[in-house]
């Protein structure tokens, strides 16, 4: 997920942060005698092949008549000089993605109450929460563009105590935020010269939650150059040699954006764990059967809900199973696949501080929180776009989209309906975070929702920087990479969502 060190930040980019052909590598190796790393794999996406997502020339692009995606896509690089391999890959669904950009040019780019600069330094101290040198290099850049202090770049101990004073809400809001309360929102606005008026301090927790989210989809994407940083990749190595192909022009090595739905990749060493368990089914038959048993039981869940609604104590007890089961979703099964991390803890307080299962057994219990209490609808909406002009209703329609987003389709089958599994998906991630409906039957979570993929969305949602791969690869094995990075999206919009419930009460409560 990371990228390069922010040891070099403010400098110009090392060389191991552009994709370099063969032949310059061996220059740059032999005769400068400079290290240059072996991209981990090709594209915007560690887990996607590349055939199904695919670089575009945008100069080529804005000279042809083109569909809605690759339009979106051209507008999106000549409004902010640069696309990057997260909007690459969430091009898959263009009506997402144009309300994500909407969303995120809002709170980036428009008039608010937070100078420029400090947006982007709140981009990286959220991105740093989870050890994430692809967005914390991203945003220092877009940090020094805007006018920001270079010196601040050094860490947390250079930058102004208003700033600092942010730490203890980020580090919550990014691992527990049912842990804030009104008095740390008090702490922040109290009056002083280091004070956060309202609207400022709206403003930095919506970027926050919004970038500590981003993460969640960020597992996705490789660790390898955007498109902007390969455009600068002829000025870099081309002057190196003149033994260059033509497969290595620009023009070229920027290749058309496409999607072709097709099936998801095995790794090698999944094929033989499976065959190991299950000697008498190939994979593929394998995910078939899973796929049938899936479709099956969102079947039988739909007759039952037909014939007889489980009454609120039933409900309420299916919940605290639920939760209480989260805790045994353990995600270190994957650890010796996990790779490197980063140099950002410059931009850390307490890194020690993580994520911890909120039913954690034998500690204090926490009340949860209900729903239908302090709702996104009629509260958070509300105070949110009060305080902040018109991001929420931005933020209102970037969720809406993603939790009514379908296609009626899963995997080969079509016209399915995909409500209830939506759903079971955005409220085991609020389940997770104590978060519980009244209204919803939470023995769906369980009938509809296996352990590998229970594994993956514990780990994307609450430690991204630990998804591998393998657990990529290792849930719904019939489906197209489409429909999993729907799934990220809606577990990015759940994690969003929750973060700023749990905010905007606390604000809420200081207010009353």
């Amino acid at each position: 997920m990371s990228r390069g060190s922010a040891g070099s930040i403010g400098s110009a980019a090392s060389a191991s942060e552009y994709r370099v052909c063969s032949n310059c590598r061996k220059v740059l190796r032999q005769e400068k005698r400079i290290r240059v790393s072996q991209p981990l794999t090709r594209g915007p996406s560690a887990f996607i092949p590349e055939k199904e997502i695919v670089y575009f020339a945008p100069k080529v692009m804005q000279a042809s008549g083109l569909n809605e995606r690759t339009n979106l896509l051209v507008e999106e690089y000549s409004t902010s000089g640069r696309l990057d391999n997260i909007t690459q890959v969430m091009s898959l669904h263009t009506q997402y993605l144009e309300s994500f950009l909407r969303s995120q040019f809002y709170m980036l780019r428009m008039d608010g109450p937070l100078p420029l600069p400090y947006r982007h330094y709140i981009a990286i101290m959220a991105a740093a929460r989870h050890q994430c040198s692809y967005l914390v290099n991203m945003h220092v850049d877009e940090f020094l563009k805007t006018g920001g202090i270079a010196e601040w770049l050094n860490g947390l101990e250079y930058i102004p105590q208003r700033l600092k004073n942010l730490n203890e809400i980020n580090k919550l809001l990014a691992h527990q935020p049912w842990l804030i309360t009104k008095e740390h929102i008090q702490k922040l606005v109290k009056t002083g010269e280091n004070n956060w008026s309202l609207p400022e301090l709206v403003h930095a927790v919506v970027l926050l939650a919004h970038y500590h989210a981003l993460l969640t989809q960020l597992t996705m994407e490789a660790t390898l150059p955007s498109v902007q940083q390969q455009l600068s990749e002829s000025a870099l190595t081309l002057p190196l040699s003149s033994n260059h192909g033509a497969a290595n022009t620009q023009s070229e090595s920027l290749l058309w954006l496409q999607w072709r739905p097709n099936r998801t990749s095995l790794l090698p060493s999944v094929q033989q764990t499976w065959r190991r368990q299950k000697p008498h089914l190939s994979p593929i038959a394998d995910s078939l059967s899973e796929l049938e048993a899936l479709m099956e039981r969102m079947k039988r869940l739909q007759e039952e809900k037909e014939e007889e609604e489980a009454s609120q104590e039933e409900m309420a007890t299916r919940f605290e199973k639920e939760k209480k089961e989260s805790l045994l979703v353990v995600t270190g099964a994957f650890d010796d696949e996990m790779v490197s991390t980063s140099d950002v803890s410059r931009y850390i307080e307490d890194p020690g501080f993580g994520y911890k299962d909120f039913a954690r057994r034998g500690e204090e219990h926490l009340p949860t929180f209900r729903a239908q209490d302090y709702t996104w609808e009629n509260h958070g909406f509300s105070l949110v776009n009060r305080l902040y002009s018109d991001i929420g209703h931005l933020l209102d329609e970037k969720f809406r989209m993603v939790y009514n987003l379908t296609y009626n389709t899963m995997a080969t089958h079509e016209d399915v309906d995909t409500t209830m599994l939506r759903r079971a998906l955005f409220n085991y991630v609020h389940c997770m975070f104590g978060i519980r409906y009244d209204d919803y039957d939470y023995g769906e979570v369980n009938q509809l929702l296996e352990r590998s993929l229970k594994v993956y969305i514990k780990t994307v949602t609450c430690y991204p920087e630990r998804t591998t791969k393998r657990m990529y690869d290792s849930y719904w094995r019939q489906f197209k990479h489409s429909e999993k990075v729907h799934v990220n999206l809606l577990l990015m919009e759940a994690r969003m969502q929750a973060e700023l419930l749990y905010a905007l009460r606390a604000i809420t409560r200081h207010l009353t």
